[in-house]
């Protein structure tokens, strides 16, 4: 017997039958791509359509091959066959329901493909047709909703979710995909809340709930009422809010392991070899090379949660065993987009107190603690585009929890210990840190030490200006609730007083390059603001008063920074230039920093000439500063402890709508043929009764 080829729809002999055979199924979508009603001469003819294994190449393939004219004439076909479809998914043959689902995937994507300069409407009339559009779309959206929420086939709740994602990303921007009106008539917010409280639902499908979900937040979120952002912002149910928490964690904790795995494999190549034999000068290219794909759809859903639903903040503390030392669970394999490293939805759940009970001996671990990872890793190289907005986004979180008052209260809790292992990016100038010597403390120091290693660490040529002042911004906003709060963090302030000093050095060297892109002055009032923050109210939030003294000693050593700043602002507001208003409110700022140099240094120079001293050690300089304390006169400075709270709407809007942009492109993209493979399907569902 000759064997059969299959191309494109295409049956072949492979002897010397010249002739293709075309599959039935393609016969009948080419009666479908004809003026004439296909039911005409077949009665069953839209019953026995739904029982042929959909070919969605072939479809999608005849839709791009038509023009605007051609696609017209066969409207009437394109709608019946969008009803049929929706008729379809009330069938009770899984089989049917399976096809329809597909084939409503290969139509919507293929239309919109067909239009892409034209309306919405114009998408919505060749589908359904104006006049039975509401009353389709309705029905549409309510056998998804039965169908996400029925105890029936996790394979075909998967499809649906698929459908879903279709239906919103087939546009780039989302705002602009009108058929999305019905989505918001129609809400399936409930179907995927349902996903997410459910354990097994959430392994099987929570990746691209919460996708799907953070996605349709940002339908129009500006212009008009979205029925998801206000569902969102009050969900209380605990099981669903930890259920979110969940998918997005392990999401986190799967980018950090394939980072981790990278690193190591980096480590132990031959570019490392090559490395320590010459020495440290190509680390930085080293580094380079270990890129796994950043996963902007998950940190959206994480931002949209911690920034609508202030309950969600408590998701963030909930305690659980380090993702990456548990051994996962075995489960079935769900039908998943094949996506790119960082991308991939994980296939299992984090956590299942019957599986993974806590060890004494593993690590706990929390979403703030893999989310500040993750955090560390994607903000080492903002080179990148991707990694750029991941970054920001990154922080913008990171602002949105330094604002909230109970998040506050458990990153600053002394009975909250956790050791958090950030990546640091390596440099030639010091050692990596050996993981085990890392201490257990308070979550905040973990994100003050992000903080820290950002300001070290990117102090280059391609500036990144508005990630460095949502970087201090953060920083203020932690130490004002430590003001407010009297709240004595046991933490290397040290770190942070050098970072911050050699980030004006940096300013200073390069104010001539600098100022030709940015207005450095903001930033640099914002870093002499953080000083008067611990000159003034210090004595109420360190840990110790030798910390306050320490404080003073390092503005004293330093000092020669501090003295060039205030020349160089001191210049600039003295000539007429733009940048005079600036740059003299950073010499108003400076002068309680003035006024501690001015007076302790003489103090010093005179102890170390009546004691013969040529160089003094850091204990006799913090001997003169506390015996001088009394003499000091400091100028009270209002509104340091004050600040502007974060607001999206007027300051992030384009932002975040060129990220869900991106976001959607990428999803659809993942969205391939192969992912809406009926092979899984068509095995769960071999019989037809």
């Amino acid at each position: 017997m000759a064997q059969t080829e299959k191309k494109g729809g295409l049956l072949r002999k492979s002897s010397a039958s010249k002739k293709p055979l075309k599959e039935k199924v393609v016969l009948m979508y080419d009666e479908i791509f004809t003026t004439e009603d296909p039911s005409k001469c077949n009665p069953r003819f839209w019953e026995e359509l739904f029982l042929m294994k959909v070919n969605l190449e072939y479809l999608e393939g005849k839709l791009e091959a038509l023009d605007g004219e051609e696609l017209m004439k066969i409207k009437d076909n394109m709608n019946c066959l969008f009803q049929h479809c929706i008729q379809a998914l009330g069938e009770e043959h899984p089989i049917r329901v399976v096809n329809a689902l597909q084939t409503l995937c290969a139509l919507i994507r293929g239309v919109h493909q067909k239009n892409k300069s034209t309306s919405g409407f114009d998408i919505i009339n060749m589908l359904v047709g104006f006049d039975k559009a509401e009353l389709c779309m309705k029905n549409l959206m309510e056998s998804l909703d039965s169908l996400l929420c029925a105890e029936g086939s996790e394979s075909l709740k998967s499809l649906c979710l698929k459908l879903l994602l279709c239906l919103v990303t087939v546009t780039d921007n989302i705002s602009q995909n009108t058929i999305l009106e019905y989505v918001m008539i129609n809400s399936i917010f409930e179907a995927i809340l349902q996903i997410l409280s459910s354990p097994l639902s959430r392994r099987e499908h929570g990746y691209d709930a919460v996708v799907l979900l953070a996605l349709l937040v940002n339908y129009r979120k500006y212009e008009s009422v979205n029925p998801y952002i206000v569902k969102l912002s009050i969900v209380d149910d605990e099981a669903t809010l930890n259920g979110m928490g969940l998918v997005i964690a392990q999401a986190l904790s799967e980018y950090n392991r394939q980072y981790k795995d990278k690193e190591e494999e980096h480590q132990t190549g031959f570019f490392s070899a090559l490395t320590n034999m010459v020495g440290s000068m190509f680390i930085a290219d080293a580094d380079e090379k270990i890129s796994v794909q950043t996963n902007e759809a998950i940190l959206l859903a994480l931002y949209e949660a911690v920034h609508l639903n202030r309950n969600f903040i408590t998701v963030l503390a909930q305690s659980h065993p380090e993702m990456g030392l548990m051994t996962t669970p075995i489960s079935p394999i769900p039908t998943t987009p094949v996506t790119p490293l960082g991308t991939t939805p994980p296939s299992s759940d984090v956590i299942s107190s019957a599986e993974l009970p806590l060890d004494a001996d593993v690590q706990t671990s929390n979403l703030l603690i893999t989310f500040l990872k993750y955090s560390s890793i994607v903000m080492q190289d903002t080179k990148d585009e991707h990694r750029l907005h991941s970054g920001k986004l990154c922080l913008i979180i990171l602002t949105c929890i330094a604002e909230d008052q109970y998040a506050n209260a458990f990153l600053h809790d002394d009975n909250m210990n956790f050791r958090v292992n950030l990546h640091r990016m390596p440099m030639r100038h010091r050692k990596k840190a050996a993981d085990k010597n890392l201490p257990c403390r308070p979550l905040v120091c973990a994100v003050l030490d992000l903080m820290v290693e950002f300001i070290v660490t990117h102090m280059m040529k391609e500036f990144p200006m508005d990630l460095y002042v949502r970087c201090i911004q953060i920083v203020h906003k932690l130490l004002c609730y430590q003001k407010k709060c009297r709240v004595r963090l046991h933490y290397t302030w040290r770190e942070l007083w050098s970072a911050l000093i050699n980030l004006l050095k940096f300013l200073m060297s390069n104010e001539t390059v600098l100022l030709a892109k940015h207005n450095i002055f903001t930033l640099a009032l914002m870093v002499v603001n953080l000083f008067n923050m611990f000159i003034t109210y210090g004595d109420t939030f360190l840990p110790t008063p030798s910390s306050y003294d320490e404080l003073y000693y390092e503005i004293i050593r330093m000092h020669q920074n501090f003295d060039n700043l205030y020349s160089m602002v001191l210049r600039l507001s003295t000539n007429a230039g733009q940048w005079k208003e600036p740059a003299s409110k950073v010499t108003h700022a400076l002068i309680n920093i003035r006024a501690i140099i001015n007076h302790f240094n003489p103090k010093i120079e005179s102890y170390a000439a009546v004691n013969h001293i040529s160089q003094l050690s850091e204990d006799q300089v913090l001997e003169v500063v506390r015996s001088n304390y009394d003499t000091l006169t400091l100028k009270l400075q209002d509104g340091l402890d004050q600040y502007e709270r974060y607001s999206e709407q007027h300051k992030e809007a384009a932002f975040f709508k060129e990220l869900v942009r991106s976001i959607s492109i990428n999803v659809r993209r993942n969205l391939a043929f192969n992912t809406l493979s009926q092979e899984l399907l068509l095995k769960e569902f071999s019989t037809i009764s």
